[in-house]
């Protein structure tokens, strides 16, 4: 605007020269009737009426006609054509004032199409006439040609020929350099002009000045400048105080482009619109709305412009504030705003970035006038949403289009949407179209596509791109560290990290991120421990990311402990620096540890996120303590964090590890929304309860409404058919799994199989299983099968199911239990004794059972034949009132000490009557304890709902949910 502003005073000056000396007395009058006397439809017509007799009378109608001619050829294109009426025109003496408009015209027409060799052949037509000998005006329009034809250069050439300068003349060089943005070259130009010129600045320099110190982002050298401004007296001038607003809000001191805003004596649109752009690009977006607001209210009736739209809405997009964003819409439709593409681009992201794909979706297809950024931003909403098929299908759309063809941008918009090995049919296609079009030079695409890559799968694509890179820069090996790092091959990450390093490049904190990430797969504490030094050493400690990679590194490593270390000596602690360490806690199965913290987090005024929620609803699940787990589900409900698909998942679950399945269904059943992770949490926690019809209820309910069954639904499924012996319907979703949904079974799934198969007896049929499964088997299914050995007297494959065990975990005391056990269950002492003896041998201690159970919110702990409890006289005396009603004789005499038992009587003892009582335990529940809890139910009328570490047992009226069967 400045530039076009210091244009037309210049043409206003040239034209105020000739009005006042050798314009025709009657030239006002033929300009208000002009009357070409020739056309301009073909070459031939020039030719002819040029060559023709000229009377006085029509050599005047002949130069008036001239300039509108020039015009008129401009506006079209034909710039030869334009030239060659110049030339012819030159030869019958055409007045000066009325040539010098017509060439004026021609090379402002050069200068916006951009046509530099035209330019030039003006500029050589004119150097030819006498009558252009430093005309300032003419020299003027020729600097300013030269610039906007994106060659300062050429510019200065014509600058430093000039015999004589004026002002117009530094100026019109000082601006092209600011247009080109040559930031440096106009400072230094400024500063010639002030120590060998004896021309002030004026209200059209300053601005240029000071874009280029905003171009520079020096606050310092605009302040100087702005000091300089005051002395001369140009701080009042309206031009000057937006230029000055611009500088500072591209310096990011908002603070003092609110000033000069204040101390304006005058204000105009763009004084607003600056202010606004310096507040959101500087992240006061509440600031940048307020003096939006404040223009509607200004005294001038100021009316938003195309600048104020493009300006507001991507703070509405930041923000999300898609009301206001609608608003602006209809006001942008009340204005006529919104035949401005620039406009309508603006809205279309901010309907994307708001979440409103289907409003974006309208807009786009109504604009009739797109060019590649309303493509892009379209394909780049779908992408983000990951939604594939929308993106591609808009991709090849845009290439039907005649002239809009994808640009480098584009192909960054799609590339993010290829995550999965699903979609690497498309991520060739751009790879390709890429190459077609020369984008694979440009490093942001090939680091885009080594990323995509290795998120698809190919991790040997990746790597091939990065191989046959001529130049490697800290981005590039960033892209590859990170591609291996996040993509399962961290060891390669950590050796494509030595390798940058003696290739001399070095790293920087996304390579140090990835990095520990790295190391936090390998579960590498050295490794760790060793890059953390290196981050100490170099100070990049105190960078907020790092912080958390390395608070991730040591809770991924198991090192609690540390990472707390490391957290309390942070100097600034971040929101996510609080939930990493929250969810490491939880991670880590020290859920006490997670819930204090939680509440100190609280404590400092923090606002938790999501994920800090996710955190301590597991650990509410994880110490069984379903009275905290309810506060932690009213939390979320006054943090307004309900809504969010992973927090109400979690409650989901955190009722159903607590022992209150039917509060898991009514939160369940209140969602107004339920995605595929919820129906995978109800079916999981209901086969957890043993609940196996109501599962496979839910199972089919989902699959009918056509939610994406992923390897954890079929878990919770066969997990369900498990402990509810449903084997028949176990083995034809285990089938389905594989024939119908082309999930391959995981190790998880075997182990299910397995179970439910020895459970129910079919021992040939689970050892079968075991041998055709693709990985070696853990030691949950050897000991699995051992377990249904002892149960069915087997003794053949049990004690090779021992020798299988024991091989693969040798060190392990609760493996000797059981074959222990086995060989007790079919009478064999003496192997019970050699056993017995080896673990003494061994230094194997079996670790003894515990419960524990929460009353009025606080957890109590049980060990088996522990009397170290403050109230244990009390515990045993109401055990023994139990034996009196439940008649169990001398057998129970040995049985009172478990630990399941003396969690009941302490529940007993200490809980209203009536209200249910929840107990957990370690390990699994022993078939004497299982029916002493089945009586204790019936004699005191009390439901009794137990947590052993495979499943729930509810116990009402004597009887137990799983009927026997665990």
């Amino acid at each position: 605007m400045m530039a076009q502003t210091l244009s037309h005073q210049c043409f206003h000056n040239y034209q105020q020269l000739y009005v006042n000396t050798k314009k025709p007395k009657n030239l006002l009058h033929s300009l208000s009737l002009p009357k070409p006397c020739f056309s301009i439809s073909t070459k031939t017509h020039y030719k002819n009426s040029t060559a023709s007799a000229v009377t006085p009378s029509s050599q005047h109608n002949h130069q008036l006609a001239l300039s509108q001619n020039i015009t008129k050829l401009c506006e079209f294109g034909d710039l030869d054509e334009a030239l060659l009426l110049l030339q012819q025109n030159n030869e019958i003496h055409t007045e000066k004032y009325e040539q010098a408009i017509a060439v004026n015209t021609l090379l402002q027409s050069c200068g916006k199409r951009k046509d530099i060799e035209m330019g030039r052949k003006v500029h050589s037509f004119v150097s030819e006439l006498s009558q252009f000998n430093n005309d300032f005006v003419m020299y003027t329009r020729i600097i300013t040609m030269y610039s906007m034809c994106g060659s300062p250069v050429d510019s200065r050439i014509v600058f430093d020929n000039l015999l004589k300068k004026n002002l117009f003349q530094w100026n019109a060089l000082i601006s092209g350099y600011t247009r080109n943005e040559h930031w440096v070259d106009t400072i230094l130009v400024f500063c010639e002009m002030l120590t060998v010129s004896e021309f002030k600045p004026d209200n059209f320099t300053m601005p240029c000045v000071l874009k280029a110190c905003g171009g520079l982002s020096s606050v310092e050298l605009g302040q100087g400048i702005h000091g300089l401004v005051i002395k001369m007296g140009l701080d009042s001038d309206l031009f000057v105080g937006n230029a000055l607003i611009a500088m500072y809000g591209k310096c990011g001191v908002t603070q003092d482009a609110v000033k000069v805003f204040e101390k304006m004596p005058e204000k105009n649109l763009v004084s607003f619109n600056s202010l606004i752009r310096g507040c959101s690009e500087n992240g006061f977006l509440d600031e940048s709305f307020d003096v939006f607001r404040n223009m509607f209210e200004s005294e001038d009736g100021l009316i938003p412009d195309v600048a104020t739209m493009v300006t507001v809405l991507p703070v509405c997009a930041e923000e999300g504030k898609v009301e206001m964003g609608m608003l602006l819409h209809g006001l942008a439709v009340k204005l006529g705003l919104l035949q401005d593409l620039m406009v309508t681009n603006a809205l279309v992201d901010m309907y994307v970035k708001c979440g409103y794909i289907s409003n974006a979706r309208a807009l786009f297809d109504k604009n009739v006038q797109k060019n590649v950024v309303s493509w892009n931003v379209m394909i780049g909403g779908y992408s983000r949403e990951g939604n594939v098929q929308e993106t591609f299908d808009l991709l090849r759309e845009m290439q039907k289009e005649e002239k809009m063809g994808a640009n480098v941008i584009t192909i960054l918009n799609a590339l993010p949407v290829c995550i999965e090995h699903s979609e690497m049919c498309s991520l060739k296609e751009l790879h390709g179209y890429s190459v077609r079009n020369e984008f694979h030079c440009d490093e942001m695409i090939t680091n885009a596509l080594i990323a995509a890559y290795a998120k698809c799968g190919s991790l040997s694509a990746s790597n091939s791109i990065f191989d046959v890179m001529e130049t490697k820069t800290v981005n590039s090996w960033n892209a590859v560290i990170g591609g291996s790092a996040q993509n399962g091959d961290p060891r390669s990450a950590v050796e494509l990290f030595l390798q940058m390093v003696d290739s001399g490049i070095k790293p920087d904190l996304f390579t140090i991120g990835s990095l520990l990430l790295a190391c936090a797969h390998l579960k590498s504490l050295r490794y760790g421990k060793a890059v953390h030094g290196f981050v100490v050493r170099n100070g990049l400690h105190l960078d907020s990311f790092i912080g958390v990679s390395l608070l991730s590194l040591y809770i991924r490593c198991g090192k609690a402990s540390n990472a707390r270390i490391f957290f309390d000596e942070m100097d600034v602690r971040t929101k996510v620096s609080w939930n990493a360490m929250i969810a490491g806690y939880s991670q880590n199965a020290l859920p006490q540890s997670a819930i204090d913290l939680f509440r100190e987090m609280q404590q400092h005024n923090v606002q938790p996120s999501e994920i800090a929620i996710q955190s301590i609803l597991t650990a509410c699940a994880q110490l069984a303590a379903l009275r905290l787990g309810k506060e932690a589900h009213c939390f979320s409900i006054k943090a307004d964090l309900i809504g969010d698909a992973f927090v109400s998942s979690s409650i989901i679950d955190m009722y159903a590890k607590t022992g209150s399945i039917e509060q898991s269904r009514r939160t369940f059943d209140g969602l107004v929304e339920k995605d595929a992770v919820s129906w995978t949490v109800m079916v999981t926690g209901y086969g957890l309860h043993g609940l196996g019809k109501e599962a496979i209820e839910i199972f089919e309910v989902m699959h009918r409404q056509g939610l994406k069954l992923d390897q954890y639904t079929f878990i919770g499924i066969l997990m369900a058919c498990d402990h509810a012996g449903l084997v028949e319907e176990g083995l034809k979703y285990f089938s389905e799994m594989q024939s119908v949904h082309k999930i391959e079974p995981k190790l998880e799934h075997y182990a299910c199989m397995v179970d439910m198969l020895g459970r129910a007896g079919h021992l040939d049929h689970a050892a079968s299983l075991v041998e055709k499964m693709p990985d070696e088997p853990d030691a949950g299914i050897w000991g699995s099968l051992l377990s249904a050995c002892r149960t069915y007297g087997n003794m053949d494959l049990g004690e090779k199911f021992s020798k299988k065990l024991l091989d693969l975990e040798p060190d392990k005391a609760e493996h000797y239990v059981l074959v222990s056990n086995l060989f007790a269950g079919s009478g064999r002492w003496d192997d019970v004794r050699k056993v017995r003896q080896k673990m003494r041998e061994m230094g194997l201690v079996k670790n003894p059972g515990s419960s524990w159970i929460e009353v009025r919110g606080k957890v109590y702990n049980f060990v088996a034949s522990d009397d170290t409890h403050t109230e244990s006289k009390e515990i045993h005396r109401m055990w023994r009132e139990l034996d009196e009603k439940i008649h169990e004789g001398e057998k129970e005499e040995l049985l009172r000490g478990h630990s399941e038992k003396l969690a009941i009587c302490f529940g007993l003892l200490k809980m209203t009557k009536g209200s249910i009582l929840r107990v957990y335990k370690n390990i699994r529940i022993c078939h004497d304890c299982h029916n002493a809890a089945k009586l204790v139910s019936r004699v005191m009328q009390r439901q009794i709902i137990v947590r052993d570490n495979k499943r729930f047992h509810h116990f009402r009226d004597g009887l137990c949910s799983c009927g026997d069967y665990w």
